[in-house]
């Protein structure tokens, strides 16, 4: 039986805030939790976190046991399948008993002897939270710069390390994206700056190697506050490029990285909705473009000397059933990453003309993907393949013999794990406008498909990230337990190519949420679940699609999970001093315009709580989120509890140290998956 809270759910003050735009007035009592100095603020997010430690207290043993039994399944101490560049072999390992990488190398041989360049374990000693953002090697692999962040905010600092001598320079450049690229000259290094507040990136420096990093010069300067810039060398470390791009439309810029004192040459200017990328080859350039109609995109090339869109010529031209995802460019070969039926696929294709093939893939729920590739003259192409059933595997697939060697296989501890008797397969949902929807499931062999099984069904459905139906050894504790797992491939992704996603977005937005919805009621009609037994689950802008869902279809579910979750829309949207906002105008749609405020209004989350009954409900969030900011799940929460009239849980848990991404530790962040998982299974009746 479950224990009843003897701590009454906490209770927050109301200050009401009237809102008006376009002659709507809004009022939102929980407008003032918006402020992280006040202390009235900080004391309810603790008070909300003793709520769901007292209410979740009789599975804290529970949660151990899932916490190790996660853990019992990684290998702690792990290293990386190395990969080679410019003389050195680069490998990243896991040691037992530590939280955080060691990255280290060695010289032209694996048997040499190995060189540490971090050990993160040391770096993060006396920091609540650490990330290592990236790192980028000089030409001649004497110098890194490296870039951490001891917030969980995502904005990095900047330093350089002499790997010769040890000596990490004093210089520190503050408030960038984390990467970083060096000029051909092994002394000049170019990185990007965030704006203070919106934290866009906005502005591309070049540092001279020990010179005061105030005296750095900018280089380029992005005035548009709906794109983001970024810097980056060609793979053929030839061109240093600077990037522009917004949700529909992208710019590059480039210079000779023998040359970083030069002027950056515009390659093609902006226009709306044409969107590009480029790759460099020999004296060519090669472009991915949605340009003349190719909304599932197409390969173009053009000389290096002539990049104005009318000198570029087809190469793969575009196709309505392919969405174009990706290339990778070696010295004799040309790899594209497709996805048609939303499934991967990779050509492979010669330069001289003479082979052109896939490489084969059997089951209907894998991923695949194009892996590290930085050597520009190999002749093995690596590659990541898994599914739902199968751990992860690191392959090389030699282009000259056509062999492939499996590096290494994803291990799965503990001894019980045998993909065998676990099943997948892809089944499809037809949404109420009579559009198919493809969902993604695994169960383990043997599970009823009754209706009384419990499933948790997830998805994400914005900004065409594909969730592609990849192995999870942590989700194994759902699974071992009787519950089925599924991936709903909702519009707002581009699961079923570029369409899928324009029409899961803007003023089509409600497609994303109607489909969800259809695919739950499709799985209980199907009799894979039930309401009794049906979870949902989304972070992030699948938080938002959480929020949606349970206004519009509360009774259909029995718990959901909503991690950092974007639900305060409207207010969010009409902020442009919040991270992020700007540049998404082109997703959501600008309140600015009617047009889009009212559509808006129709679905937030927040502006759309009404007295009625809710399904049990945890909800996770990060004080220094940059991504949502925690006062959007909080201020959520407390408005549920005010108008919500069942009985059923309503947690709010905030880690009080991180960001957007959670814990930073390798183990930390399974603490929350634990208690994610003790929730859901509590639920059930679950406890062992």
């Amino acid at each position: 039986m479950l224990l009843k809270p003897t701590l009454k759910a906490p209770q927050v003050a109301k200050k009401p805030k009237k809102l008006t735009k376009h002659k709507d007035v809004r009022v939102d009592n929980y407008y003032w939790l918006n402020d992280r100095e006040n202390p009235e603020v900080i004391d309810y997010l603790n008070a909300e976190n003793a709520y769901t430690k007292e209410v979740m207290q009789h599975t804290e043993g529970f949660q151990k046991d899932l916490f190790e039994e996660m853990k019992g399944r990684i290998k702690e101490d792990d290293s990386s399948v190395p990969y080679k560049l410019n003389g050195y072999w680069y490998i990243t390992r896991y040691e037992k008993g530590q939280d955080y990488p060691v990255y280290l190398r060695k010289k032209e041989t694996l048997e040499a002897p190995e060189e540490i360049l971090f050990d993160c374990n040391i770096m993060a000693k006396d920091h609540a939270y650490f990330n290592l953002g990236s790192m980028s090697i000089s030409p001649d692999n004497t110098l890194v710069s490296f870039s951490t962040d001891t917030v969980g905010r995502r904005q990095y600092t900047i330093q350089i390390k002499n790997l010769v001598t040890g000596e990490i320079f004093s210089d520190k450049i503050l408030n960038t994206t984390s990467s970083s690229t060096w000029a051909n000259d092994n002394k000049t290094l170019f990185y990007c700056i965030k704006e203070e507040v919106t934290l866009r990136s906005h502005k591309i420096f070049k540092h001279k190697l020990h010179t005061d990093c105030k005296e750095d010069i900018e280089v380029y300067h992005e005035s548009d506050e709906t794109f983001n810039t970024f810097v980056y060398k060609s793979k053929s470390k030839k061109y240093l490029i600077i990037g522009s791009s917004s949700t529909v439309s992208s710019e590059y810029r480039y210079v000779n990285a023998d040359t970083p004192d030069g002027e950056f040459v515009l390659f093609e200017k902006r226009k709306r909705d044409f969107e590009y990328s480029i790759a460099h080859y020999n004296d060519s350039f090669y472009i991915i473009s949605n340009c003349d109609g190719a909304t599932n995109f197409k390969l173009l090339k053009t000389s290096e000397l002539k990049t104005e869109k009318r000198y570029w010529k087809e190469v793969i031209p575009h196709r309505e059933e392919v969405l174009l995802e990706d290339i990778e460019i070696f010295k004799d070969y040309l790899v594209v990453n497709e996805r048609e039926n939303g499934l991967n696929n990779l050509r492979i294709m010669s330069w001289d003309g003479t082979e052109d093939y896939f490489l084969p893939f059997e089951s209907e729920t894998y991923t695949a993907y194009i892996g590290s590739n930085p050597d520009f003259d190999s002749h093995v192409l690596r590659y990541a393949y898994n599914s739902l059933t199968s751990p992860s595997s690191l392959i090389d697939y030699n282009f000259k013999t056509k062999l492939s060697e499996v590096k290494k296989e994803q291990e799965v501890l503990g001894g019980k794990f045998n993909k065998e008797n676990y099943e997948s397969k892809r089944v499809w949902a037809t949404a109420r406008d009579g559009v198919k929807v493809p969902m993604s499931l695994v169960y383990k062999k043997g599970v009823k498909l009754d209706g009384t099984s419990p499933l948790l069904q997830y998805a994400y459905g914005s900004y065409g990230s594909t969730i592609d139906p990849s192995f999870s050894s942590v989700r194994l504790s759902l699974l071992d337990r009787g519950f089925i797992y599924a991936i709903a491939h909702i519009r707002g992704g581009e699961y079923l190519g570029r369409d899928w996603y324009e029409k899961g977005k803007l003023l089509h937005k409600l497609n994303t949420f109607h489909d969800f919805i259809d695919c739950s009621k499709y799985l209980i009609e199907q009799n894979y679940t039930s309401t009794k037994h049906l979870y949902a689950y989304g972070g992030s802008a699948g938080g938002l699609l959480m929020g949606a869902i349970i206004n519009m279809n509360p009774e259909l579910y029995h718990g959901v999970l909503a991690a950092v979750p974007f639900v305060d829309v409207v207010t969010t949207m009409l902020d442009d001093s919040i991270p992020l906002t700007t540049g998404e105008y082109d997703e959501w749609g600008n309140p600015n315009k009617l047009e889009y405020y009212t559509y808006m209004k129709s679905y937030s989350p927040y502006d759309n709580v009404e007295p009625k009954e809710y399904p049990n409900m945890l909800v996770t969030t990060g004080l220094h989120d940059s991504q949502v900011q925690y006062w959007e799940p909080a201020k959520w929460v407390a408005k549920l509890r005010e108008l919500k009239i069942d009985e059923n849980k309503l947690l709010l848990h905030t880690d009080m140290d991180s960001g957007h991404g959670g814990a930073s530790g390798r183990f930390e962040s399974l603490k929350e998956v634990a208690l994610e998982y003790a929730f859901l299974l509590d639920l059930e009746g679950i406890h062992g």
